[in-house]
Parts: structure tokens; sequence; C-alpha cells
């Protein structure tokens, strides 16, 4: 069996699959139960504010600085996988932190514009409703392009990340391997 090295620490994980499960529950309730809705929306954005704090003061593979590049870098990462060429990261590949950044942006803005709706301020907005049903559906395109991107580096590094994230440790670095 492959040596394994520990990347992804307990609250990345528990930030991660917290989310999935909050933006879930938000989702398939959105119709039936505000309150449910609510405090799914509540959660993830809790969620959020705390994966920024973590991304700053955080361990190695959760700070933004070991994976958060500019646009040009995951650009050449994506040229890379295209000619079938890329390396292994052994924390998150330049698209990955591209990806990472989108999600948070994104979802930061759902659980903004889920609040200002309960607001007096903005109750009854349209501007901020059609916002908040916009950014939802973007949410599902970029989680979908997520799913995708994991299963592509998964075949193509031979490595689970589904399971990486699950229990934290990753397949220790070769040679070639960008730590």
């Amino acid at each position: 069996m492959a040596e394994k090295v520990k990347v992804w620490d307990p609250l990345v994980r528990v930030f991660h699959w917290g989310l999935v499960l909050s933006f879930a529950v938000a989702w398939l309730s959105s119709d039936h139960g505000r309150t449910l809705h609510q405090w799914a929306g509540y959660a993830a954005g809790s969620l959020i504010a705390m994966r920024i704090v973590w991304g700053l003061l955080g361990t190695r593979y959760a700070r933004f600085a070991q994976f958060v590049r500019n646009p040009v870098a995951a650009l050449g990462y994506l040229g890379d996988v295209a000619a079938g060429r890329e390396r292994r990261y052994i924390g998150h590949n330049p698209a990955g932190g591209l990806m990472i950044v989108a999600l948070i942006v994104a979802m930061a803005a759902l659980a903004t514009t889920g609040w200002m709706m309960t607001t007096t301020q903005f109750w009854g907005y349209e501007w901020v409703e059609d916002a908040h049903e916009l950014l939802a559906e973007l949410m599902l395109w970029l989680v979908g392009l997520h799913l995708a991107g994991v299963a592509l580096a998964s075949l193509r590094h031979r490595e689970n990340l589904v399971v990486a994230m699950l229990t934290g440790r990753k397949r220790a670095p070769a040679p070639g391997d960008v730590p």
C-alpha cells in the first residue's frame, strides 16, 4: 500500500461536507419549507465565514496562500490538462484553487442575498430575489464543474479525491508532484 500523507485537516473536511449538506438542503427545501431553507442558508453562510478565517490562519493546505494562484496559472494548468501533461498536486491544483474561490464567493453572495430577503430594508425587492435565484443556478453549475474536475483528476492521477476529502489523506508525493 502506498504511503499516505495528511493533507486536509478536520476543519476543512467538516467545512466541505457541511457546505455540501447545507446547499443540498437549501436547494431541496427552496419550494417547501421556508424555515428549513433559511436555516440551511444560515449554516452555509456561517461555514463560509469560518472557511475564510481558516483560509487565513489554518493549516498548510487550508491556507489560501497555498492554493490560490492567478488566473493565468489556472489557465496554464487547464492547458496542461487538455494536453494530458498536468502535474499532480498534493494540495489543490491551480484550477481547483480557482474553483474554491468561485464557490466561496458565489455561496457568500447566495447566503447574503438570502439573508437580505429576510430584512425589512430589502424585503419585497424583486432584484434581490432574482439575484438569489441566479446565484443558486450559478452554484449548481459550479458544483457540476467541481465534480467533473474531481472525477477527471481522480482518474488521471489514480487517486480517489472523494476518499481523500473524507479521510484527510492522500498518496505521498512522488517525483514530479507539487507538494
